[in-house]
């Protein structure tokens, strides 16, 4: 890769809750997420600790070693699998002398880069704002620069408190924009009430849009990678006869995914939450399938879905190199459908 493309350190944590390949796993996965942000990833280091360091997540040797990496590969940015607390990055940044970036920072970016329509903009901004608000410091690049025209620096206040002002003033504008974006929705939906409504759900990157397409012969964007959709899609479908069905496809989930999105995205998500019937598709080609259903479920119960009936679609079958593990899945899931999506 050219010297262009930024670098980047992976950090884990093994707690006595967790184990170690669960870890590398999600380790695993925030490797792909920092490659869909076009960031390449140099090393990844995991440390087993009982508790959490309040000062620098991991341990002060942790911190010597990661230093050296950093040193070592030359490296921009280190990214950390689990939320740190505002010190605990203010902290890090000052020992290592390099970006630091926790899994929502990064989810968070992605949706921004990802985001098309006005809806998906909006929603982002607001999920990114009300995770950077507690974390803005006296070293913030002065927000009154970039948002121009949004309130003037009062009397006697310091840049700090401008800041956060500028940034309160604009979660504002942005809740109410989606408010008038959530009753259009709602208006929307009530032309929609008497159709039966069956809704795409699924960890991100499962196969969805594609099912999407075969559904409807739509061309619904299918890429492979993290997050490529993030607007809900409503589709028209033949398939009860004398019964408007209509299919929507949602943004997928994943873990740890960031409390802020999930409330920013009420009005997309809602989609699901009003389903007459819920499509949860699966990867079964991928090792840890099941954590991936349950925390598909655990959103699905989040948002309010939870009573909703479920048909489980197990895409991706071709992909298992052992039929007996296809044997043993389908006597789990006797009702599921198993499917290859191409």
């Amino acid at each position: 890769m050219s010297d262009s493309v930024e670098k980047a350190i992976l950090v884990g944590v093994v707690l006595p809750r967790s184990n170690r390949w669960e870890v590398e796993d999600n380790l695993s996965e925030l490797k792909l997420l920092a490659a869909t942000s076009g960031v390449e990833v140099v090393a990844e280091l995991v440390q087993e600790r009982q508790q959490i360091n309040p000062t620098y997540f991991i341990g002060k040797g942790k911190v010597e070693e990661l230093h050296r990496l950093v040193k070592q590969f030359k490296v921009s940015t280190v990214i950390f699998d689990d939320d740190l607390t505002p010190a605990q990055c203010r902290n890090l940044e000052n020992a290592l002398e390099v970006k630091i970036i926790d899994r929502s920072t990064l989810i968070l970016d992605i949706f921004a880069h990802h985001a098309r329509t006005r809806e998906a903009k909006t929603q982002v901004e607001l999920a990114q704002l009300q995770h950077m608000l507690p974390r803005l410091t006296r070293q913030w690049t002065h927000l009154s620069r970039q948002v121009g025209g949004i309130g003037t620096k009062g009397p006697g206040e310091t840049q700090l408190e401008t800041d956060r002002r500028l940034v309160r003033n604009r979660i504002e504008t942005l809740r109410k924009e989606l408010q008038k974006i959530d009753q259009r929705r709602v208006t929307r939906r009530q032309g929609r009430k008497d159709c039966f409504k069956i809704s795409l759900v699924g960890y991100t990157n499962v196969g969805k849009s594609t099912i999407m397409n075969l559904l409807t012969g739509s061309e619904v964007l299918v890429e492979d990678q993290l997050f490529a959709t993030l607007d809900s899609t409503v589709r028209r479908i033949d398939l009860i006869p004398n019964v408007d069905v209509l299919l929507s496809d949602t943004v997928g989930f994943i873990r740890k995914l960031p409390h802020q999105l999930v409330a920013s995205f009420k009005s997309t998500l809602d989609e699901v939450a009003e389903a007459d019937l819920l499509l949860h598709v699966v990867d079964v080609s991928h090792p840890l399938y099941q954590e991936q259903i349950q925390t598909v479920n655990e959103v699905i119960r989040e948002i309010g879905a939870g009573d909703t009936p479920m048909l489980m679609v197990f895409n991706k079958i071709d992909l298992l190199k052992e039929k007996s593990l296809l044997t043993g899945i389908k006597k789990q899931y006797p009702e599921g459908v198993f499917i290859s999506a191409l």
